[in-house]
C-alpha cells in the first residue's frame, strides 16, 4: 500500500481488511442481482468491521455492505473511522460506495478517510473520502447548540 495513503494504518492492518471485506462478500445475499459486495472498516479503537451487501425483493429495500459495516462499527461502540475496504467484482472495473454510502461514510470519517476500492485478487484503486465525496455536508455542518 502506499505510504501516503494513510501513515495512521499499517501494512498489516490494509491486508486484514481487505481479508475481511472479501469473507464479508462471500456471505452476501445477492440472489436478484448476483452482484457480491464486502466491505470492512476500521474503527478509531483498531477494531475491524466487515459487511455485506442484503438484497430484498422488494429492491430499494436492500442494504449495501458498507452500510453492514458501518452498523457492525456502531454496534461495537465504534464511532470514528479510520480506513474503508470496497471488495466487488465487476471484470476489473472499479466498484466503488454509492452515493448513499458515501455519505453514510461521512457520517463518521473525515475528509482525509483513505478509502481502498479491490476486487477479490487485488486493490485497484485508492482515494480519500474527499475524492469520492467532495464538497460533503456532514456533522460538523450543524451547530446543536443553538435553537432555531
Amino acid at each position: 500500500m502506499d505510504a501516503e495513503l494513510h501513515a495512521a494504518v499499517s501494512a498489516d492492518t490494509w491486508a486484514a481488511l481487505m481479508d475481511a471485506a472479501r469473507a464479508a462478500r462471500l456471505q452476501a445475499h445477492a440472489p436478484y442481482s448476483r452482484f457480491l459486495v464486502g466491505a470492512a472498516v476500521l474503527d478509531e479503537h483498531g477494531r475491524l468491521h466487515a459487511g455485506c451487501n442484503v438484497e430484498n425483493a422488494a429492491y430499494p429495500q436492500g442494504v449495501c455492505a458498507e452500510a453492514g459495516a458501518l452498523s457492525a462499527m456502531v454496534l461495537a461502540g465504534g464511532r470514528r473511522l479510520q480506513a474503508v475496504v470496497v471488495l466487488g467484482d465487476a471484470g476489473g472495473a472499479l466498484v466503488t460506495p454509492c452515493g448513499g454510502c458515501r455519505q453514510k461514510l461521512r457520517e463518521f470519517g473525515a475528509a482525509d478517510l483513505p478509502i481502498l476500492i479491490a476486487d477479490p485478487q487485488r486493490a485497484l484503486a485508492r482515494f480519500t473520502l474527499d475524492d469520492l465525496l467532495p464538497h460533503s455536508f456532514g456533522p460538523d455542518h450543524l451547530d446543536l447548540g443553538t435553537t432555531p
